[in-house]
């Protein structure tokens, strides 16, 4: 059933004015006096004028948007802050993105980095442990570079596989999202470099992104996406964070008090900064008190510097407490100390290329999910005759383009027409999957066709025992995905080449799920996403076995579009990039409400063509003995799982529930485990309780019903085969 926008406008306002009768800047829901950085903050504070707290509150173009002129002191990045003169605080250096550090317009000479694999392969690992340290290793190279600040931590769920900007962030569960990003959060701010968790809130499309209203229920929101940011925060502690540029319920993310205050700052308890997304500043006092705390490249990518001079006028006049400017200068300073900038300040200095490289290739080999391995084709024969085919995979591996663009290191390997308009031709690292697949079989007959055509690369197909197919799929910040088919002619392209061979092994590097129309007709698919700048030696390895795959799904592949809460995208066809961010006053609303994703499915009883949790890997698991208990209010599924294969390798079970209430199925909790060949391990997973829950808005609280609730131990979101039911009293908690 739709939801009437005036239910969400009713909503907004009663929200705003309950904010303003009990301000949150009156208070620090965490400052009891003893925090360390809360403590120093306040005391640098203390000998600051008005006039230097805000200057706090507002960054410049860092050079990235200006023709390639860094302001005085910046490095040249997406933005830059000069501290107060004695304050002894660092300038602020604002780097994109979350993949690595980005050199926007080449500005800087040695700007180039390692790029990680694309966000959907760090969460296709779901090893934590892993996102740390991919985190850990661009936050390195940021320290390094001399950036403090660092634009990454994409939490945004995706509410559709045609999303321009999915292959930043991690998938369409808000656990699993929470966690996965979370971690790589932390792994950033491992480095004293603060971590930006982004774009908050609801911004899942980039069509119409500047302007466009999700409109969402509350309670609903708080179940899906926001629960997504709610677990990032508690496992990351990001420093910032940074609202979006859509609005939600028709008010601006960036004004927004039910996102900024009610939720961040009350109800999580929030004691970092909010800043806002490039653009996304559309007002002074309303941002102010909505719990915007710092304006973002202002004086370029804004109607008007808003926290500058307009800012400082409403503080004279009386609009804006000064109190809020003390609350939004001591949530930045706070954060500085937090995170170690001020005591680590970054230090220039070469790059450890190669370390850094095998932490993106490990990242990719975790990563990459096996979607098909018909009789074992894979892995493939140190001596066969292997025709490789398309995806420039003679060259390198392709990414994701946008602010999240990382400049190659060596240069990119495949030269373009020149497009100036936004984001430019495809980028593809020098990381060649051909290359490394001739170095890991030396003994193999290995011959490359570049796809172009047809008819050349099926002579090539009938001369070979094996085929693998390279396909790509570019996708970018933006705008969304016109279709979810593969680039250019690459279905055709595998099409025939499977009629030739059926011996034929597709590698997609896609930013999203596709449609795979030649599925059945080929003997294997390997999902490598966009594989970074390790990518070529990771595939290498994973399809000659050096490597198992382990990646799990974090989205599921439909098989049409109609599957999908919402086939069609409004203007999604348009020509002009531009064109596509400002359809004014466009609505979505999404009446599919918490359900996302598999849970959609699940909810209308779609099959799938590979579901969310789905991977295969090159030996076999089975578990069992699964039996769900409660003690003092934590509930924790046990079970037992068997490596029954002849190979070393890596499963992920994954704990489902579904309330008495009835409802889709919720992913509860998983567990990556490593066995040996014959080895068994019991397992415990710890359920988090929210996933028991449904969230109270009229009471800001979660609820668990009383009840019967289902469990299942499954291999991906649709495995029915282990489960077992546990009956809970209701009780409340607070958000």
């Amino acid at each position: 059933m739709k939801l009437s926008r005036k239910i969400f406008l009713l909503s907004a306002v009663a929200c705003g004015m309950a904010l303003a009768q009990v301000p949150a800047f009156a208070r620090h829901a965490h400052d009891d006096g003893g925090d360390p950085a809360d403590v120093r903050a306040r005391q640098v504070l203390a000998s600051m004028s008005l006039e230097d707290k805000m200057s706090l509150l507002f960054s410049v173009d860092g050079g990235g948007f200006n023709g390639s002129v860094a302001p005085p002191g910046g490095l040249g990045s997406a933005a830059y802050l000069r501290a107060p003169k004695g304050s002894g605080l660092p300038d602020l250096q604002i780097s994109d993105a979350g993949l690595g550090v980005r050199n926007p317009a080449h500005i800087r000479k040695n700007g180039a980095a390692v790029s990680l694999p694309s966000g959907l392969s760090t969460a296709s690992t779901w090893d934590m442990d892993m996102a740390r340290q991919a985190g850990a290793m661009i936050g390195r190279e940021a320290w390094q570079s001399g950036f403090n600040i660092i634009l990454g931590g994409g939490a945004d769920l995706t509410r559709d596989p045609r999303g321009g900007r999915n292959f930043e962030y991690a998938g369409e569960d808000p656990l699993q999202t929470g966690r996965m990003v979370g971690s790589t959060i932390a792994g950033v701010q491992s480095q004293h470099v603060i971590s930006t968790l982004k774009h908050y809130a609801m911004n899942d499309l980039e069509t119409s992104r500047m302007t466009m209203s999700a409109d969402i229920a509350p309670a609903a929101m708080r179940e899906s996406d926001l629960l997504g940011f709610e677990i990032a925060l508690e496992t990351g502690h990001p420093g910032s964070v940074m609202c979006s540029y859509n609005r939600v319920n028709d008010l601006y993310a960036c004004e927004n008090p039910y996102l900024l205050t009610r939720t961040l700052k009350q109800d999580w308890h929030y004691p970092g900064f909010v800043m806002s997304d490039w653009g996304g500043t559309h007002s002074s006092a309303r941002a102010a008190l909505a719990g915007l705390d710092q304006e973002s490249a202002g004086d370029h990518t804004d109607a008007r510097p808003y926290f500058r001079t307009l800012l400082a006028a409403d503080v004279k006049a009386g609009r804006v407490p000064q109190a809020r400017i003390d609350d939004m200068a001591q949530r930045i300073v706070r954060s500085l100390f937090a995170i170690g900038l001020v005591d680590h300040p970054p230090q220039q200095k070469p790059l450890d290329v190669v370390t850094d490289t095998l932490v993106a290739q490990k990242d990719e080999e975790e990563g990459a999910v096996l979607l098909r391995n018909q009789g074992n084709i894979l892995p493939l024969s140190p001596t066969a005759r292997i025709a490789v085919i398309g995806g420039h995979a003679d060259a390198g591996v392709i990414s994701g383009g946008g602010s999240s663009q990382v400049e190659p290191i060596g240069g990119e390997a495949v030269k373009g027409p020149g497009k100036k308009e936004w984001p430019g031709d495809p980028v593809y690292f020098p990381s060649s999957p051909l290359k490394a697949m001739k170095a890991e079989a030396p003994q193999a007959r290995i011959t490359y066709d570049s796809g172009t055509s047809i008819a050349s690369a099926v002579r090539a197909a009938r001369a070979a025992d094996v085929v693998v197919v390279y396909a790509t799929q570019f996708t970018f910040e933006g705008m969304d995905a016109p279709s979810m088919h593969l680039d250019d002619n690459a279905d055709a392209l595998i099409t025939a080449v499977a009629a030739a061979n059926p011996r034929t092994v597709v590698v997609m590097e896609t930013g999203d799920p596709v449609l795979m129309p030649w599925n059945n007709s080929v003997a294997g698919v390997l999902e490598a996403w966009f594989p970074g700048s390790g990518g070529g030696p990771a595939i290498a390895r994973l399809l000659f076995g050096k490597v198992a795959p382990s990646g799990h799904l974090t989205m599921t592949f439909p098989q049409a579009e109609s599957q999908l809460a919402h086939p069609d995208i409004a203007g999604v066809t348009a020509d002009n990039v531009f064109e596509m961010q400002f359809h004014t006053d466009q609505e979505l609303v999404y009446d599919e409400g918490s359900d996302v994703g598999y849970r959609w499915f699940d909810r209308n009883h779609f099959k799938p063509l590979y579901p969310f949790g789905y991977g295969l890997t090159y030996t076999t698991f089975s578990s069992d003995g699964l039996k769900v208990g409660e003690h003092h209010g934590q509930v924790t599924a046990t079970f037992n799982v068997h490596n029954t294969g002849t190979r070393p390798g890596v499963d992920v079970p994954q704990v489902y529930v579904s309330l008495p209430d009835g409802g889709a199925r919720r992913l509860a909790g998983w567990q990556r485990i490593s066995l040996a060949p014959g080895e068994s391990r019991q397992v415990s997973v710890r359920i988090d309780p929210r996933l028991l829950a449904h969230f109270d808005d009229r009471h800001d609280r979660w609820s668990v019903p009383s009840g019967t609730f289902r469990v299942w131990l499954a291999a991906c979101a649709t495995d029915d085969s282990q489960q077992a039911t546990m009956h809970l009293h209701g009780r409340t908690m607070a958000p």
